[in-house]
């Protein structure tokens, strides 16, 4: 599927989007994916680094779901960052940090992906779900996570993709064409946001695609793994 001036259009300032939503948005990812987005953290976890004392930075962190994770899942993690436009999405995110009493853990600020101000070489681990095709320089955005990176540290990237399978394919379509749009939208109360989500994932490049763009810009022993048939897929990449 094509991208239309609308999606560029968006993506330029999807941030302002992701704060409209905010407050219903852990909630449809729970429901609009059956929970798959739980396993789907859950499993990124397992490509964290091997050592100790892991910094980890998590770019487009929204709500904080992936740190919560990951921390939960990790007791090798010393710094946990999370960096969004999205300051809504922030506080949704600083809340729940309260209520977990993992507020003095990790640290969610205002940031950008496609220029991230951190040092070179600060982080283990960089990682980033389901936001990558969202942001308005793809180059620029990994560009940014391979400066901050440590030697030898590792990109990990889950993102949305299509099922191989055509049957699955087309029952999978229609669902994210016909139904996720309408079911967000009334919830939410921001029907576009849910059909441009769809769109972003219909466009965007996945499986050997994706990991071709990662080669392009540094990244080595570039992997994929395809999760729930292919609906979504994590992505792993190291710094020279």
């Amino acid at each position: 599927m094509p991208v239309n001036n609308k999606i560029e259009e968006t993506r330029q300032h999807v941030w302002h989007m992701f704060d409209r939503i905010a407050h219903r948005y852990d909630l449809l990812n729970r429901l609009l994916s059956f929970r798959q987005d739980v396993a789907w953290r859950n499993k990124l976890a397992r490509f964290l680094p091997n050592q100790e004392n892991l910094s980890v930075l998590d770019v487009a962190t929204g709500t904080g779901d992936v740190l919560i994770t990951l921390k939960k899942k990790s007791s090798k993690i010393s710094s946990a960052i999370g960096i969004d436009m999205a300051e809504r999405m922030l506080e949704q995110g600083r809340v729940k940090l309260k209520k977990l009493k993992l507020e003095n853990a990790i640290s969610l600020q205002k940031g950008d992906a496609t220029d991230i101000q951190f040092p070179v070489n600060s982080f283990d681990a960089v990682t980033i779900a389901f936001g990558i095709r969202n942001v308005n320089n793809l180059d620029g955005a990994l560009q940014s996570m391979y400066k901050v990176l440590k030697e030898k540290g590792k990109v990990l990237i889950l993102e949305f993709s299509l099922p191989r399978n055509p049957l699955l394919k087309n029952i999978y379509l229609f669902y994210f064409r016909k139904i996720l749009p309408k079911i967000g939208g009334l919830l939410s109360g921001d029907s576009y946001a849910y059909n441009y989500l769809n769109e972003t994932v219909e466009s965007f490049p996945y499986g050997e695609d994706f990991t071709k763009i990662l080669h392009k810009n540094g990244f080595n022993n570039v992997r994929f793994y395809p999760l729930t048939f292919g609906i979504a897929t994590i992505y792993h990449g190291e710094k020279n």
